[in-house]
């Protein structure tokens, strides 16, 4: 019986669907057709599509948009052949690609495309980020977004803005991954990763260009139960500068509130890197991000206190964790002195899970002060939020009382 559950992740399904899919917008007497190329990879001397869809058993396939263009309003669909995740190149196969190998590479590329200035890297799991960071060298930037969750981080999907070098490379081939995604590989750096004879190594010559990509939309579709379709423009995040960030205000009763201070300008950093951020990650979210690298991520939950609370809590256990391995080699639940964990919770207890000066995100407007005091408690410093609540004022309250500044966007950011 184990060994029957074992092969069912390792048969690859063949699938039945067609070489090629067209999809029409018709109004009156105006056709308006996108016409895709199903996507195939040699491998061991045969073609392979996907190897299966979101579980094991469930035949899947990968459309490129191979022609035509879409313009419904004022709004223009991203042209054919600029591929990234629909056309990759499969340097080594490893397991080949699966559904959510490559829905993960994609959001990891969503996310990525709003930083081009400094290396970056985001890895994500389950077509979430459980680690982003920027910094002055890719095998730092690595480094800080695989220890900000080392724990999710494990069979994550891996997305670097610049050219693996030989350093980032043993970084990456030191823990285990299902997917690294990346404009290109210096010499020698792709040697070492092949020492994971399973890993999936992704080329995508565009991500050197994935500045070029904001702002692009494209369609999103919904399939629901009974076969029908939600179509939708793709979201495309507004504020994308401190200029577009407006500090905290709003009238109530006759009475103006208003933030007391504006933020610095590594706040602002702060700021809006977890805003676009938030433009990739599950909503009801909120997220936390210090000195550009993620603290807290939570996602999918159903209220705006629990969120911030679940990502509150990940930023203690992700902090103590992160101590315990750079301390004692060990994760955090597999240590068994009990000195040694009590003295690691006296530290994180006392950085307050590394919160302390933290900027906190939130993809909706917060409805009570609740939420944003589950952040003040812990000694965040800033908040951006889209505002727009009733209750606006009440935040604005709570953050002048702590010394917090916050910023609105002026915009929803959810992702269903």
């Amino acid at each position: 019986m184990a060994e029957d559950l074992k092969k069912m992740y390792k048969t690859i399904v063949g699938d039945p669907f067609p070489p090629k899919m067209e999809i029409s917008f018709v109004d009156a007497d105006k056709r308006q057709t996108l016409f895709y190329d199903k996507v195939t990879w040699q491998i061991e001397g045969e073609d392979k599509g996907l190897r299966y869809g979101e579980n094991p058993g469930q035949p899947a396939a990968l459309y490129r948009l191979a022609n035509g263009n879409l313009v419904l309003g004022e709004t223009e669909t991203i042209q054919p052949g600029r591929y990234l995740a629909s056309d990759i190149e499969l340097l080594q196969s490893g397991k080949h690609p699966g559904k959510t190998n490559l829905t993960d590479a994609d959001n990891a590329l969503n996310i990525l495309r709003y930083f081009d200035a400094k290396p970056t890297v985001v890895i994500v799991k389950h077509n979430n980020p459980c680690g982003v960071a920027q910094a002055d060298n890719l095998a730092e930037a690595y480094h800080k977004a695989y220890m900000a969750d080392r724990v999710a981080a494990f069979g994550g999907c891996i997305a670097l803005n610049r050219a693996i070098d030989k350093a980032t490379a043993e970084g990456i081939a030191a823990q285990y991954a299902e997917v690294v995604v990346a404009p290109e590989f210096e010499e020698g750096a792709f040697d070492i990763l092949a020492r994971r004879k399973n890993l999936r190594v992704i080329r995508i010559g565009n991500i050197a260009r994935l500045k070029t990509f904001v702002g692009e939309r494209c369609i999103d579709f919904k399939s629901l139960i009974d076969g029908g379709l939600i179509a939708q423009w793709s979201f495309v995040p507004a504020a994308r500068t401190a200029a577009d960030l407006k500090v905290a205000e709003c009238d109530y009763n006759g009475k103006t509130y208003r933030i007391d201070r504006e933020p610095t300008a590594a706040e602002y950093e702060d700021l809006l890197f977890g805003w676009l951020v938030e433009s990739g990650i599950t909503s009801n979210s909120v997220i936390y991000v210090k000195d550009l690298v993620t603290v807290g991520i939570g996602t999918g939950e159903q209220d705006r206190v629990g969120v911030a609370e679940i990502a509150r809590d990940k930023a203690y256990r992700k902090l103590a964790d992160r101590y315990c391995f750079e301390a004692h080699n060990a994760a955090y639940n597999d240590l068994q002195d009990e000195d040694k964990k009590a003295a690691i919770d006296a530290r994180v207890k006392e950085e307050k899970g590394g919160l302390i000066g933290a900027a906190m995100v939130s993809d909706a407007f917060f409805p009570f002060r609740d939420g944003v005091d589950v952040g003040l408690n812990e000694g965040i410093g800033s908040i951006v939020q889209p505002g727009g609540s009733n209750n606006d004022y009440q935040s604005i309250d709570a953050c002048n009382e702590a010394g917090a500044t916050m910023v609105y966007t002026g915009q929803r950011s959810f992702k269903h």
